[in-house]
């Protein structure tokens, strides 16, 4: 992703500070989850929770829990949902170690469970007691991958799911999604060169941007872990600045626990702009047409929620 972001710390420059401050990387890990919590939007519980994972590639990624006014409570994202989307949108292999500011609730530790090298994961719970557990601890009795599917991918698996457009045959509005930089790509978008014009926030179907906007929301879909339901999906936002932030869809095999293309979405959003939700103009979703699993609905409630002002553009694809 071009730029920086609170959400995000580069390899070369965690070890600078760890460095600089004298410490481990994983004691280091743990002297972010504090000032992560303040980055948590929790307009309902007031309750904030942040978390912290350092990745394979030694990048550390952050993720605090969203919650919002005038939806149902399952809309809400939490930091450990957030933290996972946050690594997967940027291409990261594995997590290695977490460090949370409370206990993962069970919703939390099944969603876990999808990620790669799940024995191998441990868990710093960063309060006064500061006790180290590794993830099975935390679910002992699991219900996984593994008992649905034994050939699932995890999250951190690059993900191709064959969609395609029926009206849009050319490569450049059906795009290939084999190598795992195609997630920065569908992050990093951007259209034209300055703010998106007044007519255009209502009506983008005449201009250039809405055709960006289904190619992204393909890419993202292309990306989708969805191996149980098969009904992969992506989503583009775009904000007044002409930016591009996608989200793809990631189930979980407990189901409930499953994010959202809008969560992802609206998590890539806060680590790329990290603006208001108002900023958010234009959203196009993509999933499979006559998909047993169907999003639009339920994000266009969201969206008039969350982004009174966002137009919203569902669109059909195809598994070639």
């Amino acid at each position: 992703m071009g730029g920086s972001s609170p959400f995000v710390i580069e390899a070369d420059e965690v070890q600078r500070l760890c460095k600089e401050a004298g410490l481990s990387e994983i004691q280091y890990l743990a002297t972010l989850v504090k000032p992560t919590q303040l980055l948590a939007r929790v307009p309902i519980s007031r309750f904030c929770v942040g978390a912290v994972g350092l990745g394979a590639s030694g990048r550390i990624f952050k993720g605090v829990n969203l919650e919002f006014e005038g939806l149902p409570l399952n809309h809400s994202v939490h930091a450990e949902q957030f933290l996972v989307a946050n690594a997967a949108q940027h291409g990261e292999a594995q997590l290695r170690f977490i460090a949370v500011s409370a206990a993962p609730c069970g919703h939390c530790r099944q969603f876990l469970q999808e990620v790669w090298g799940v024995p191998e994961i441990n868990i710093l719970i960063a309060d006064e007691h500061a006790e180290t557990r590794s993830l099975l601890y935390f679910l002992p009795h699991r219900f996984g991958r593994d008992d649905l599917e034994e050939s699932t991918p995890p999250v951190f698996q690059t993900h191709f799911n064959s969609l395609a457009f029926r009206s849009m045959n050319s490569p450049e509005l059906n795009p290939k999604c084999n190598d795992r930089d195609v997630k920065e790509d569908a992050l990093n978008l951007q259209i034209g060169d300055g703010d998106v014009n007044e007519e255009d926030i209502h009506n983008p179907s005449g201009s250039e941007d809405l055709h960006q906007l289904k190619v992204a929301a393909l890419i993202a879909a292309n990306l989708s872990h969805a191996p149980y339901s098969k009904c992969p999906s992506g989503i583009a936002l775009m904000t007044t600045k002409g930016d591009i932030c996608t989200g793809f869809y990631i189930e979980s095999a407990a189901f409930n626990p499953s994010l959202s293309p809008l969560q992802a979405g609206i998590i890539a959003f806060l680590c790329q702009d990290g603006g208001n939700y108002e900023d958010i103009v234009h959203a196009v979703l993509v999933e499979k047409e006559g998909a047993v699993v169907q999003q639009g609905d339920t994000i266009k409630l969201a969206l008039q929620k969350i982004f009174p002002k966002c137009s919203f553009h569902p669109f059909n694809c195809y598994e070639e």
